[in-house]
């Protein structure tokens, strides 16, 4: 099951608006928290007395909290990796490891006797095989990519997909991080463009980008990196069907009723003997056996990627099929244009495997 996760620093936030964001977020099913310690700057004694309460308020909303770490935070909170009792006091239940010890204390951390989850950083190539194959224990281990604040920075899309598979296909549970698009938002860092994983996203609708980690079938749960996010975008992402590739799209303005039900009312299937030019669903064909869908003209010569078409009454034997056009397609009588797939969702169609289910938003 997916998680959806947001983030807070409670060293640039108050406790007003850390309690009202935990409150607003959880209302939308959101039951993770990704905080850090990499940069707070306070005392060993303030940072115990604020993160209890923190971690307090969060686990009332039903939230549960990883924090990220490293060796020097290790050290200033006076843990080791052979004992973390400092974080289980603070009802720590995910440590992440920013930056990892070395094989023997990563190894003896993933044993610790609290049985607090270890999250290894999935934007870096480790060998956590090679870890439980010496007796790491594969089950108190995930891993969480990094987020990146300096524009240009992020992770590029096939080295994200290489990594993750790599995690993903050992067994570990996998998280990346998506960006609020909302004005003023902030991490960890003095730095305000963003905190996506992926370089591809740091623009992007919040949506889409979950919609795309989502379709590579290999992410389990996606964090909103910065904050705060929008309660239209906590929305958005709560509404997100993660049980398919879904896509938005353009109705044309002479889309008929019988069009529109072919779009929305049906289930939509790629077809496993896929063509290069269109994506086929076949499915709705039972439906329009007996339904007529009358030719309708098209301004140009041909279809391009991204429309989207119905198979019309002069290929009778196909009537009712919906096709996603993948490349240009010779507009031959056959299919009327129904709808477009937006310019910046093309990146969902490369996802879209044969026999992969799909649909459409209602917008």
């Amino acid at each position: 099951m997916h998680k959806l996760g947001i983030s807070i620093y409670p060293e640039h936030s108050t406790k007003s608006e850390i309690k009202s964001y935990m409150k607003l977020a959880s209302g939308y099913g959101f039951n993770r928290i990704f905080t850090c310690l990499l940069s707070v700057r306070k005392s060993k004694e303030e940072i115990i007395k604020e993160f209890a309460e923190f971690m307090e308020l969060a686990h009332q909303y039903g939230f549960e909290v990883a924090v990220d770490t490293n060796p020097a935070v290790f050290a200033y909170l006076g843990a080791t990796p052979f004992e973390i009792k400092p974080f289980a006091d603070l009802g720590v239940d995910i440590i992440r490891l920013d930056g990892h010890f070395g094989d023997l204390e990563d190894i003896a951390i993933t044993r610790n006797p609290y049985m607090i989850p270890i999250e290894f950083n999935g934007s870096s190539n480790m060998d956590l095989d090679l870890l439980v194959e010496r007796g790491a224990d594969r089950w108190n281990m995930v891993t969480c990519h990094n987020f990146y604040p300096q524009r240009y920075s992020g992770l590029g899309w096939k080295r994200f997909l290489n990594l993750t598979e790599k995690y993903k296909k050992s067994g570990f549970r996998t998280a990346a991080f998506v960006s609020s698009q909302n004005k003023n938002t902030f991490g960890p860092w003095p730095v305000k463009a963003g905190l996506p994983t992926c370089e591809i996203h740091r623009n992007l609708p919040i949506d889409l980008q979950m919609r795309h980690l989502l379709a590579t079938n290999i992410i389990d749960d996606i964090i909103i990196g910065n904050c705060f996010a929008t309660e239209e975008e906590l929305k958005l992402m709560s509404e997100v069907d993660c049980s398919k590739i879904t896509f938005h799209i353009e109705i044309v303005k002479d889309c008929t009723e019988s069009e529109r039900e072919l779009i929305f009312k049906y289930r939509h299937l790629s077809r496993g003997d896929a063509s290069d030019y269109m994506i086929r669903s076949s499915w709705p064909r039972e439906a329009y056996r007996n339904k007529s869908i009358p030719c309708r003209e098209l301004k140009g010569d041909f279809f391009h990627k991204g429309d989207v078409v119905a198979v019309n009454d002069n290929l009778a034997h196909y009537r009712g099929e919906l096709q996603i056009v993948l490349q240009d397609m010779p507009n031959d009588g056959e299919r009327n244009l129904i709808g477009k797939i937006p310019r910046e969702e093309w990146i969902l169609l490369e996802c879209l495997l044969p026999e992969y289910e799909f649909g459409f938003i209602h917008n």
